[in-house]
């Protein structure tokens, strides 16, 4: 298939699992980017404020920047993205967390977290 035969958009599907063994500096960088955040209106500040206090996924969402890892890929625009956080729990043993099928190949989720 030629180039021109080809889509040019591509999803790039990440899962990370995260130990947050620092919750309080978390807490804090995601306080400060709040802070920083000159476009965000007092009210909606206030209501950030609050949910990164009270969870640190919330907190880790706050400082995730899609973009930055991205941005200086060569070749490519960001055009959409979109991301969740959540506390789970992990064991690194369980089959879930393998990543690969059956059959030797990456598992492709179905659900969306792009």
């Amino acid at each position: 298939m030629s180039t021109s035969e080809t889509s040019r958009y591509v999803r790039l599907r990440v899962d990370l699992v995260l130990e947050v063994d620092g919750p309080a500096e978390l807490t804090e960088a995601a306080v400060d980017r709040i802070e920083s955040d000159t476009s965000l209106p007092e009210e909606e500040r206030t209501h950030a404020r609050t949910a990164v206090v009270e969870d640190s996924a919330e907190a880790l969402a706050y400082l995730v920047e899609p973009f930055d890892v991205v941005g200086t890929v060569p070749g490519i625009e960001l055009v959409q993205a979109s991301w969740s956080t959540e506390e789970i729990d992990y064991d690194p043993d369980a089959r879930e967390w393998d990543g690969e099928d059956e059959d030797g190949g990456w598992e492709d989720d179905e659900d969306d977290r792009t």
